[in-house]
């Protein structure tokens, strides 16, 4: 099954839009995972099992583990998800973006060390650089287009022929690159006007839509914005905001995190 298969049959399967960011910040573990050698493992393990029913998706940060020496740990939390979920999207935010050859090594890392089933890139170094990933046919590439953050407006917003820079991007992709049918675009929530135009150019190709929780994207707008025909077309990433939830009534951290991605996900329904 490729991932764009795997997608949709996560979408129907758990009724959900909702992807799961993975993006471990020890300064803000349980004070019992802080000093486990294992600790990120643990946490990321704990967070998996608590929403995997609410969620379309999961979606490791790589720097997160990285920064920290414990791309072991993201291994590991690879190797669980794709073991025991097997049927929800892994995908791998690395945003990678360099030359043919440097980029090759970038997706043997992202499909087979990490066995990921989509990767994120960024396309500022043109077509060369993201089709080495294109080589694993059956695995998605997920190409920044008008990603979340404000500063994005400095290079995406720039008039290319009269039309944004962002615009030219998701053409490029649906046009030329998705040739075949694997590719899906970042496009932030923050923006709800623009996820609206690069719908209208991709058809029913998949979004990952990061922005709404701790960046506070509107869930109404972006889905009204972002849906497909059927309802679907949306990964829409909450990251902070479900693995940092604030416990109540005697929870846990992972009992926290399961109510709020189950509150998350019944509000993206709520608009579907």
């Amino acid at each position: 099954m490729n991932f764009i298969d795997k997608l949709s049959a996560a979408w129907a399967g758990n009724n959900s839009l909702l992807c799961v960011g993975l993006d471990p910040d020890l300064a803000r573990f349980p004070a019992h995972l802080r000093g486990q050698a294992d600790g990120i493992y643990q946490f990321c393990k704990a967070i998996i099992d608590a929403t995997a029913d609410a969620a379309c998706a999961f979606k490791p940060q790589i720097a997160y583990f990285a920064a920290l020496g414990a791309e072991a740990q993201l291994e590991a939390v690879c190797r669980y998800l794709r073991e025991t979920y097997p049927h929800i999207p892994l995908v791998l935010d690395a945003k990678r973006g360099d030359i043919g050859a440097t980029a090759h090594q970038y997706a043997r890392e992202a499909f087979d060390r990490y066995g990921a089933d989509a990767v994120t890139v960024n396309p500022y170094m043109g077509s060369d650089s993201v089709e080495p990933y294109m080589e694993w046919t059956d695995r998605g590439v997920i190409v920044l287009c008008r990603t979340s953050n404000p500063g994005g407006s400095d290079l995406q917003f720039l008039q290319v022929d009269g039309v944004p820079l962002y615009q030219h991007v998701a053409r490029l992709v649906a046009e030329k690159w998705n040739r075949n049918g694997q590719c899906a675009l970042v496009v932030g929530a923050t923006f709800p006007e623009e996820l609206a135009q690069v719908r209208k150019i991709v058809g029913d190709m998949p979004l990952l839509v990061p922005g709404i929780g701790a960046q506070g994207g509107d869930i109404e707008a972006t889905v009204k914005a972002g849906r497909t025909a059927a309802g679907t077309g949306m990964m829409i990433n909450s990251s902070r905001a479900i693995l940092y939830a604030t416990p109540k009534d005697g929870e846990d951290f992972a009992a926290a995190a399961r109510r709020v991605a189950i509150e998350t996900r019944d509000a993206i329904n709520q608009y579907r």
